[in-house]
């Protein structure tokens, strides 16, 4: 069981949703917590929920300077969690590419960005705790998900690539992949989400991960489990079974 007293975690993508959720738990436990999205407004409001020792930082994770500039004002941390995020469904043949770019931008590179900037401080003291956001949607390519899926599959091997580096190092690594979440992103779809859990069921799925040594997490279990096995499939048979409506 993780320790969470005296701890502080930075949660990037945390005003509102799963984000928000999550920093209420963390709260709760214990631990001093930093939350931090771009609309200072909503950050205010978020803050009012807390119930301990908590802060806002806006940050636009699509702006180097201004990922190391907060990373910076917050100092070290114990722990960093990213679940910023942003998605507009989209099929090939309907490419936006401002909105293509800024899934990739937000999601992975932006991912990156703020790991890269608190990551050298707890290779240099050899403690952290890094966890990603992925999706169930980054297992394998999905239609109508271009920019998304493809997002959040960078994140993913992100993670992997993390996970194995640094294991043994004393900086703990994780993944959570959800899959839908009832949010003001996954109000847009026109299609029917199963097994679409609320923000409060998903944080409490993530928390157990991070008390958990484990890795990673894919949930809801047997929605995971098509996605986790469809990676097994053979081409025509996984293209067949995700046709294009």
């Amino acid at each position: 069981m993780r320790v969470w007293q005296g701890k502080r975690y930075w949660l990037v993508g945390a005003s509102e949703g799963l984000g928000l959720s999550l920093a209420r738990k963390i709260n709760a436990a214990g631990a001093e917590v930093i939350l931090s999205a771009r609309s200072a407004e909503g950050l205010e409001k978020a803050l009012a929920t807390m119930p301990g020792r908590a802060s806002a930082e806006a940050v636009d994770v699509a702006d180097m300077d201004a990922v190391r500039a907060a990373a910076e004002r917050i100092g070290p941390v114990d722990g960093v969690v990213f679940l910023a995020g942003v998605y507009w469904p989209m099929r090939a043949q309907d490419w936006d590419a401002e909105k293509v770019v800024a899934m990739c931008d937000v999601n992975f590179t932006g991912c990156a960005r703020v790991i890269g900037a608190v990551l050298p401080e707890m290779v240099k003291k050899g403690t952290g705790h890094v966890v990603i956001t992925g999706s169930l949607s980054g297992f394998r390519g999905l239609p109508g998900a271009i920019g998304y899926a493809a997002s959040k599959s960078g994140v993913m091997a992100l993670a992997e690539s993390l996970y194995a580096d640094l294991r043994g190092s004393g900086i703990d690594v994780q993944v959570a992949n959800p899959g839908f979440i009832r949010t003001r992103l996954t109000d847009k779809n026109d299609f029917s989400m199963p097994f679409l859990m609320e923000p409060d069921d998903a944080a409490r799925h993530m928390f157990e991960l991070m008390q958990t040594d484990r890795f990673k997490s894919s949930f809801p279990r047997a929605f995971s489990l098509l996605f986790r096995l469809s990676q097994f499939l053979p081409d025509w048979a996984y293209y067949r079974m995700f046709a294009p409506k």
